[in-house]
C-alpha cells in the first residue's frame, strides 16, 4: 500500500514539472514573438515595409529642431562677455567689449567691425591700430623728409680749412640757410657738406655757384638725395661761450666697441692736439659707438677732420664738426 502511494505521487510531481516547463515554454514563445512584433515596427517606422511613413517622421522631427535651434542661435549676442576670452576681457575698457561700432551680417555669417571696435584696451585689437597709427604717421613723415630733401643741397670738394660758418655765409644770397652740416670723406682729404634752405627756391639758386672758389679748391654743387638729420633743440649752443666750445668740439663715429675712451683720447692728442673733454657713448643696440671730443685749440679740431678714414681699433672713424658742445656732467647728489 505503501509502495502505490509513493508511485502516485511521483506521477503529480512529473506532471506538475511537466506542466512548468510548458508554461516556461509558452512565455518564451510570447517574449521572442513580442520583440519581434517590436523590431518589425521600429523597421516599419524607419522605412521597411511600411512605404517609408516612418522616415518622414523623423526627417520632419529632425526638421523642426533644426529650425528651433538655429532660430535660438539667432537671438546670441557673439560679442557677448560669456562668448570673449577671458584674457580679452580683462584687458578690454570698462572689463568688456563695445558693440556699438560692431555690425552683424546674418547673411554673410560674419562681423565687420566699424571703426574702433573692441575698445581700446584690447591687447591684439590696440596693437592693429596702433599699427595702423605708425603707418599714417610713417607717410607723413615721408612727405616731410622728400620735402626737406628738395630744399637741401650736396656740396663736395670743400677745402679742410673752411669752416661751417664760411660755407654757409657763400650760399646766404642764395636764400636764407636753415642748417648746414660738414662731414668728413675718408677717401679724400677735401670735405663735403649738406646746406638744407628754407624753400626749394634756395636750393635751386645755390646750384648756380658750382664752380665757385672757396678756399683753394672749386665746390661742386648737386641737389641732395638726403636730407639732414635734426639735431635736439636742448643739445645746440646756448650762448656765445657754447658756439666756441662747438668750434673745438668734433663729432667722431663709427668707433669700434672694444676702443675705450682713454684709447680715442690718446689717438687724438697723438695726431690733432691737446683733448680737453671727451665724451664716449654706446649701447647694446649699435653695434659701433660715437664720441663728442673737445679739444684746447679750435685748429686741433679742424685737423681732426683730417681724420675721417683713419682706423681705430678695426673701424674706420668717420669725423665732422659738432653741432653741440659737450656740456659738463652735473654732479650727483649724494644718496642718504
Amino acid at each position: 500500500m505503501a509502495v502505490v502511494e509513493n508511485a502516485s505521487n511521483q506521477d503529480t510531481a512529473a506532471a506538475t514539472l511537466t506542466s512548468n516547463d510548458q508554461d516556461q515554454s509558452t512565455l518564451r514563445s510570447k517574449t521572442d514573438l513580442s520583440l519581434h512584433e517590436n523590431d518589425q515596427g521600429m523597421y516599419n517606422k524607419i522605412g521597411g515595409t511600411n512605404g517609408g511613413g516612418g522616415k518622414d517622421e523623423l526627417e520632419d522631427s529632425f526638421e523642426r529642431d533644426r529650425r528651433k535651434l538655429q532660430e535660438l542661435f539667432s537671438k546670441l549676442n557673439p560679442m557677448a562677455e560669456e562668448f570673449v576670452p577671458h584674457s580679452l576681457v580683462n584687458n578690454g575698457l570698462n572689463g568688456g567689449f563695445h558693440t556699438n561700432n560692431i555690425a552683424l551680417q546674418n547673411n554673410n555669417n560674419n562681423i565687420s567691425r566699424n571703426g574702433n571696435a573692441n575698445c581700446n584696451g584690447g591687447g591684439k585689437r590696440k596693437k592693429i591700430f596702433g599699427q595702423g597709427k605708425r603707418k599714417s604717421n610713417s607717410r607723413t613723415s615721408i612727405a616731410q623728409r622728400e620735402e626737406v630733401i628738395r630744399r637741401t643741397v650736396y656740396v663736395s670738394d670743400i677745402d679742410h680749412q673752411v669752416t661751417e660758418e664760411q660755407l654757409a655765409g657763400l650760399f646766404v644770397s642764395c636764400g636764407q640757410v636753415v642748417d648746414c652740416r660738414i662731414c668728413g670723406d675718408p677717401n679724400s682729404v677735401l670735405r663735403f657738406a649738406f646746406i638744407e634752405f628754407i624753400d626749394e627756391e634756395g636750393a635751386q639758386a645755390a646750384l648756380n655757384l658750382a664752380g665757385t672758389m672757396l678756399g683753394f679748391y672749386p665746390v661742386k654743387v648737386l641737389p641732395s638725395k638726403t636730407a639732414i638729420a635734426p639735431v635736439n633743440p636742448t643739445f645746440l649752443p646756448r650762448n656765445e661761450g657754447e658756439r666756441q666750445m662747438c668750434a673745438r668740439t668734433i663729432y667722431c663715429t663709427n668707433i669700434d666697441k672694444t676702443v675705450t675712451q682713454a684709447d680715442v683720447k690718446l689717438f687724438f692728442e697723438a695726431v690733432c692736439g691737446e683733448v680737453y673733454r671727451l665724451r664716449l657713448l654706446g649701447d647694446y643696440q649699435h653695434s659701433t659707438r660715437i664720441a663728442f671730443v673737445e679739444f684746447v685749440m679750435a685748429e686741433s679740431a679742424i685737423a681732426a677732420l683730417n681724420c675721417s678714414g683713419v682706423f681705430l681699433g678695426s673701424l674706420p672713424i668717420r669725423v665732422s664738426p659738432s653741432k653741440t658742445p659737450v656740456r659738463p656732467r652735473a654732479p650727483r647728489l649724494p644718496s642718504y
